[in-house]
Order: structure tokens, then C-alpha cells, then sequence
């Protein structure tokens, strides 16, 4: 009797939706296609194309419907597109209208925000009405499961190279030192008054000093060039400026010969009429008549003309004869040598002994012979108390916190880097990674704007691009990088060979690289080395295990 009663009662509300309903009727999943299906997140959205239908004779001419994309999680979470109203052919409004008789096509652009979990399907939700009455019309899934493999960016970053501030150390430095002799006019004899100038003193002691120091220093040769000024005839001038070749020469060859370096090369060279350092002089003076000189010297090119054209520039020349034309009859003596550093066994060594007997630079670098992180750090914590006030030691022992997952500890040694130097590009490419890592892109790119220059930005830009889902530029910024990132880049970009490749020779593989070599391997259809990957990758890191239960691309493999 009660169960009778319960029918009666459902019978007499379904009376009742159906009187004050209008009839639409249900669609079905038939009536759509998504495209992407599954769908694929994107720079931590998930975008769709829905192209949809209304069969003939559906849409009433006084009906309006709304339809909603709506992604639903397993966890229960629910992310809402961008709406969309269609009217039928009989309703005065500014929405898409379908005709009753022949139906109609329509096309919504919706995206989503990933809520981290890669179990949900793609939904569409209805409200409709025909004229004033409600119309219920069943929601349709769509579109089955997400591919999240572009968030595993947030697993790749965990081993990104942060940006090391690196040393300026060279062992061999290329070096010279010039000294220079005046003549007097239409001579070529080496007076005492310029041999005991400061830069001739210079030189020779120089020389000594080389002598002295053969591990530190190392001749290469020396030049000697000697020039007679732009003024009389050629013949003269050549033979003089001949002449102070030969003086100067003979002064460098006897001072070698003291300094017990005869066995070093002296390259001699003489130019007869000095017009190209007349054309620089003239240029850097402030003279009378400077632009009228200089337009002369473009003008003329055979040397006789051109001073004729000169002297008749009287006011002009006096200048020339005083200022200009005595600086140009001279003789250079350049030293080439080379300055020798300590050798990586030297500074190991004094690193033991007393590091403070080491420059910042050899600091620097004695922390790139080393491959243990503790003897590493340990270095750059000496660097930061011998010299304070240099921010590179600071940043690379943030680099190194980074790289342990202590990202706080990271951002502090990187405030004292920036207490040190306001400017250090590396220290703004590292907290754009830091930013990266708390999921904050915008910030990310503000401070990865500001590392204009930093040793590793390619890389660093690299990670960024992947995160706001420009991959194929990412890939190009990873040219020549081993690393989970750069790998991950190419899978998506479908560049398969080369993720192969670059997964093969990560430096320090983990259970994230692992885990790409499934998903490569489950794409290629090599469903035996995607299971034996992915067991590898479940074995560094069991969170794995349940990532991949939900994960479309392993599908085929986590059963």
C-alpha cells in the first residue's frame, strides 16, 4: 500500500515538471566533438574546442539555452568555462539563433584552470528555457581525461641548473707595454733626455722584471716601429725614419742582451710619412682651421700634394709645425708577454695552506675543481668571509641550495648577494627559478627581464618558456642542455630522437627522468621499456606509482 502511494506521488511530480516545463529534450554526446580529446593542459590551463550541433526540429523557436563547459575532477573539484546562449528563430535577442527545421552548428573556445590532478573529464551543463517556462535538458561528458605531462615542468624544475656567478681566473693573460722616443727635427739620434723618460724606464725595467720572474711572466716578442713626421721630401723621410729603426732597434737588442733575454724575437718596421697619426692628431686637437686640414687629407692622396695644400694653410701650419708634427717623429717599443698564473695544483694547494693568499678570482675558480658539494660550498663560505663585498660567492652557494630543495635558504644567501651587488645578473635569474618553483610565473619573468647577461640564462629562460607553454622556443633555448627540462620540451614538441638523446646524457639522472623515458617510450609504442622506465621511476620516488595510475599517457603500461 505505502509502495503504491510513493508511485503515485512520483508519477504526479513528474505530472507537474512536465506541465510547467517547456520540452527540449536530451542531447547527446553524439551531438559533440572536443578537440583536443583527451584534452591536454597547456601553461596550467586546459584549453578545448568544442564544435557542437542541434539536431532538426530541436531548438523551439521560443526556446533559449545556455551551455557551460564544465571540467570535472575525480577529487570532486569543478573548473567552469566561458558560457555560451543560442536562441531559437522566434526570440528577440543578440544570441547565436538556431532555426527549428534545419538545426544548426556552432563552435566555443573554452579554457580551464588545472587544478593538479590529472583525473577529470570534460562536461557540458544546460540551462534552458522555452518562452518563460524551464526546459531541463542532462549535462553530456564530452571529452574523457587530461594528458598533464606539461605540468611535469614543476617536477623538471627541481633540477634545473641555477645560475652560477661565474670566475674571471685565467691562468695565461695576454699582456703589452709601450714605450715611446721623440726625435728631434731631420734626426735619428736616441737622446739620454728620452732614454730616461718614464715609459722607456718602464720598459727596461720591465724586461728585468720578466727575467726575474720566469714562471709568472713570459716574453713573446718585442715591437719596434719608428716614423718620421709628414713634412719634406719622401727620400728624406725615408731614410730617417729608416734610421730610427735602426737606433731603436739596436737600443731594445742591448737592453735584452742586460736582461739576459737576447734569444727573444724583435720585429722592426719603419713608415717613411706618418699621415694616418697626422690624421688622428689633427682630429684630436682643437686647431685653427682643423675641418678645412682634415677635408685636405680625404681630398689628396699623393703626400706631396697634400702638404703642399697644407702649407698654404699658413695660419694652420704654424700650428701643425708646433703641436702636431714634432709628436709624430717618435719611436715605439711594445713588449708582448704574458702574465702566468698559479696552476690548479698550486691554488688546491694555497686553498689548504692560506686561501687568503688567493685572489677572489682563484677562489672562484678553486670551486669548479672540485666535484664534491661540501668541498664546493665550503670553498664559496671562505670566498663570502675573505671578500664580503663580492656577490658571486653568495649567489653560488644559493645555486647549490637550489639544487638541494631548500628554497628558502636560497632566496637569503641571494638577498646577501644583492647586498653585495644590487646588479648581479645571475642573482635575478635564480629567484625568477625560485619564483618559478612557488608557481608564480608573472614574478618569474619580472626578475628573469632584470638577468640580462647571466652566466646559464639560456637555460633559465628555457625553464620559463616551458612553463607558460611556449615549447618550441623552450627547446630552442635548451640547444646543447642535458636536462630533464630540455627533454621534457622535446616531447612535447614531439622531437622524440632528440629527447632520447638528451635523456640519455642527464648528468644526474632521477625518478623525474625516468618517468620522461616512459612517457617517450609509451609514445614511440615501446610498451616494454616504458613499463621497465617506469618501474625505475616508481622505485626513486613511489609518488610516482599513483601519478601514473591516472596518467593517459602510461595507460597502456600502469595496470
Amino acid at each position: 500500500m505505502l509502495k503504491n502511494y510513493f508511485v503515485l506521488l512520483s508519477a504526479a511530480g513528474l505530472l507537474l515538471l512536465t506541465s510547467c516545463s517547456g520540452k527540449l529534450g536530451a542531447l547527446s554526446a553524439d551531438n559533440f566533438t572536443v578537440t583536443p580529446n583527451p584534452l591536454e593542459t597547456q601553461a596550467g590551463k586546459v584549453p578545448a574546442t568544442i564544435n557542437g550541433t542541434f539536431p532538426e526540429k530541436y531548438m523551439k523557436k521560443k526556446a533559449v539555452v545556455t551551455v557551460t563547459p564544465e571540467l570535472r575532477y575525480a577529487d570532486g573539484q569543478v573548473a567552469k568555462g566561458q558560457s555560451a546562449t543560442f536562441q531559437g528563430e522566434k526570440v528577440q535577442g543578440n544570441d547565436q539563433t538556431i532555426l527549428y527545421k534545419v538545426g544548426g552548428r556552432y563552435n566555443i573556445k573554452s579554457s580551464f584552470d588545472y587544478l593538479d590532478c590529472n583525473k577529470a573529464d570534460m562536461y557540458l551543463s544546460f540551462v534552458a528555457r522555452v518562452g518563460s517556462k524551464p526546459a531541463y535538458i542532462p549535462a553530456v561528458k564530452v571529452a574523457n581525461g587530461i594528458i598533464a605531462t606539461s605540468e611535469l615542468y614543476k617536477n623538471t624544475l627541481k633540477s634545473a641548473q641555477a645560475a652560477i656567478a661565474p670566475d674571471a681566473f685565467q691562468r695565461i693573460n695576454a699582456k703589452k707595454q709601450e714605450a715611446a722616443i721623440k726625435f728631434l727635427i731631420q734626426q735619428a739620434t736616441l737622446r739620454q733626455s728620452e732614454l730616461k723618460n718614464n715609459s722607456v724606464q718602464e720598459f727596461v725595467r720591465l724586461l728585468e722584471q720578466i727575467n726575474n720572474d720566469r714562471e709568472g711572466l713570459k716574453l713573446n716578442d718585442v715591437e719596434v716601429s719608428a716614423y718620421a713626421s709628414p713634412d719634406g721630401g719622401y727620400d728624406l723621410n725615408d731614410k730617417l725614419a729608416l734610421q730610427r729603426q735602426k737606433n731603436t732597434q739596436q737600443y731594445v737588442e742591448q737592453q735584452l742582451k742586460k736582461a739576459k733575454l737576447s734569444d727573444a724575437t724583435v720585429d722592426a718596421k719603419y713608415t717613411a710619412e706618418d699621415w694616418d697619426g697626422f690624421q688622428e692628431l689633427v682630429k684630436a686637437s682643437n686647431i685653427q682651421d682643423k675641418d678645412v686640414i682634415l677635408r685636405v687629407l680625404s681630398m689628396y692622396k699623393d703626400p706631396q700634394e697634400r702638404e703642399q695644400q697644407i702649407k698654404n694653410i699658413s695660419a694652420a701650419f704654424r700650428e701643425l709645425a708646433d703641436g702636431i708634427l714634432p709628436q709624430l717623429r717618435r719611436s715605439r717599443m711594445i713588449i708582448n708577454y704574458e702574465t702566468v698564473g698559479r696552476s690548479d695544483d698550486q691554488i688546491k694547494d694555497q686553498m689548504k695552506a692560506d686561501p687568503t693568499k688567493l685572489n677572489v678570482e682563484e677562489l672562484l675558480y678553486a670551486a669548479t675543481l672540485t666535484d664534491n658539494v661540501n668541498a664546493k660550498e665550503d670553498i664559496y663560505k671562505t670566498t663570502t668571509e675573505i671578500y664580503p663585498n663580492d656577490a658571486r660567492a653568495y649567489n653560488n652557494i644559493a645555486s647549490m641550495e637550489y639544487a638541494a630543495g631548500n628554497l628558502e635558504a636560497a632566496k637569503k644567501y641571494i638577498e646577501q648577494a644583492q647586498k653585495a651587488s644590487a646588479n648581479l645578473p645571475e642573482a635575478a635569474a635564480n629567484l625568477g627559478l625560485i619564483a618559478l618553483q612557488n608557481g608564480d610565473i608573472q614574478a618569474a619573468e619580472n626578475y628573469i627581464a632584470k638577468a640580462t647577461g647571466a652566466n646559464g640564462l639560456a637555460e633559465v629562460l628555457g625553464n620559463l618558456n616551458l612553463a607558460k607553454g611556449n615549447y618550441a622556443q623552450a627547446e630552442q633555448d635548451f640547444k646543447d642542455v642535458y636536462s630533464n627540462s630540455a627533454a621534457l620540451a622535446q616531447i612535447l614538441n614531439k622531437n622524440y630522437a632528440s629527447a632520447a638523446v638528451t635523456l640519455k646524457y642527464v648528468k644526474n639522472p632521477d625518478a623525474t627522468t625516468d618517468y620522461l623515458k616512459a612517457i617517450l617510450a609509451a609514445r614511440m609504442g615501446n610498451t616494454s621499456d616504458a613499463a621497465q622506465a617506469l618501474r625505475a621511476a616508481i622505485s626513486k620516488d613511489s609518488s610516482y606509482s599513483k601519478y601514473a595510475a591516472n596518467d593517459l599517457e602510461l595507460k597502456s603500461v600502469a595496470k
